[in-house]
C-alpha cells in the first residue's frame, strides 16, 4: 500500500505576500522545495482548496494543505545482499559499506548495488530519492555512509551536505615516506582525455580542499588520516596522487605496481595481491534529522594491517 503524506498549515502574517512555493518550503521544511513544486503542479499541494500555480502569491490565514501519495522513485529491485549495520533508527541508517560494493546502479552495473541491498532490507526506502543515499563511496572505498529513510531526514542530509556541516575522516596508506600532514587545495573536474577519471585542472575545475596528517610511518609507505572540506568525486585519490604520494592499490591514479627497495617477499606478496585503494571513510560525524543532536560513528579501518605486520616486521 502507497505511504499518504497529509499535512496543514496556515500563513502566518510574516509570510503574508511570498510565492506559494516559498510559503510552502517555509511551512514543510522537511521536504525539499523541487519536491514541493512537484506537488503544487500536480495538485496534491493545494491553497485554500485548490490547484495554485508557485508563483502565486500567499495572504495571511490562507490554508496550504498537503495530501499527496509516495511512489517508487525509480525502476530499482531488492536483492538480498548483507549490509554490516553500524546504527539504524527510524530516520537514518548508518552502514559499514566492503570493498566491491557498487553504491547505485548505472552502466555496467545495473543490479547487486547498495541501493538493491537497501530495498531488501526496508522496501519504503523506494519511495525516497536514490533509495535514501546522500553521498557515495567508490566501489573499491570501505568504510562509514549515512542513508535517510525518511523524506525529511533525506532532506535535511543534502541541505547538511551542502552546508559542510558533515564531517568525515578517512584512514589511507600511501606510497612513501611522508614527514608530515599538510593541506591540498586544488580544483578537481574531468579528465579532458580519460572521461573515467577526475584530475586536478586550473581551469574549469570545482574547488576541492583536502587535509591530511601522519598516522604512522612504515618503511616505504605512510598510513594518513584525511578530512574533506568538499566532497568530489575520487577527491583523495587524486589530491594525493597530484602531490607525489598515490594510494596504495590505486591503479587508476599511481599507475602500475611500485614496489619498495628492499622489501621483503611477505610485504611484495601482499601489495601485489592487494587490488584496490587503501582507503577507508573511518569517521563520520553529523546532527541527527530528528533529535538535532551531535551523532557521531567510527569504525576501525583493517587495509593497512597486514602491510604493518610486513613492514614493522623487517625493521
Amino acid at each position: 500500500m502507497a505511504d499518504i503524506i497529509q499535512r496543514q498549515e496556515t500563513v502566518p502574517q510574516t509570510l503574508s505576500g511570498a510565492r506559494f512555493d516559498q510559503a510552502a518550503s517555509d511551512l514543510f521544511p522537511e521536504f525539499s522545495r523541487s519536491r514541493l513544486q512537484t506537488w503544487i503542479k500536480s495538485g496534491e499541494l493545494t491553497l485554500n482548496g485548490t490547484s495554485a500555480r508557485s508563483r502565486d502569491k500567499v495572504l495571511v490565514d490562507d490554508e496550504l494543505v498537503l495530501k499527496a501519495t509516495l511512489k517508487a522513485e525509480g525502476n530499482w529491485q531488492a536483492e538480498d545482499i548483507p549490509l554490516n549495520i553500524v546504527f539504524e533508527d527510524e530516520h537514518i541508517l548508518v552502514i559499514n559499506k566492503p570493498a566491491g560494493l557498487v553504491v547505485h546502479p548505472g552502466a555496467g552495473n545495473p543490479a547487486g548495488t547498495l541501493l538493491n541491498a537497501l530495498l531488501n532490507h526496508n522496501p519504503a526506502q523506494e519511495t525516497i530519492p536514490r533509495a535514501g543515499i546522500v553521498h557515495r563511496l567508490d566501489r573499491e572505498t570501505t568504510g562509514l555512509m549515512v542513508v535517510a529513510k525518511t523524506l525529511s531526514a533525506h532532506s535535511n542530509l543534502v541541505e547538511q551536505l551542502q552546508a559542510r556541516d558533515v564531517h568525515r575522516e578517512y584512514d589511507a596508506v600511501v606510497l612513501g615516506n611522508m614527514t608530515g600532514g599538510g593541506r591540498v587545495e586544488e580544483p578537481i573536474g574531468r579528465h579532458p582525455r580519460q572521461r573515467t577519471k577526475m584530475a586536478v585542472l586550473q581551469h574549469g575545475g570545482k574547488e576541492a580542499i583536502t587535509h591530511y596528517r601522519v598516522i604512522e610511518r612504515f618503511a616505504g609507505h605512510t598510513h594518513i588520516r584525511l578530512k574533506l572540506e568538499t566532497g568530489r568525486t575520487h577527491q583523495i585519490r587524486v589530491h594525493m596522487a597530484s602531490i607525489g604520494y598515490p594510494l596504495v592499490g590505486d591503479a587508476t591514479y599511481g599507475g602500475r605496481l611500485k614496489l619498495p627497495k628492499g622489501a621483503s617477499d611477505e610485504l611484495q606478496d601482499t601489495l601485489r595481491a592487494f587490488k584496490r585503494q587503501a582507503l577507508h571513510a573511518a569517521r563520520l560525524a553529523l546532527i541527527h534529522p530528528y533529535t538535532e543532536a551531535l551523532v557521531e560513528w567510527q569504525v576501525e579501518a583493517v587495509s593497512y594491517t597486514h602491510l604493518r605486520a610486513h613492514e614493522t616486521g623487517r625493521n
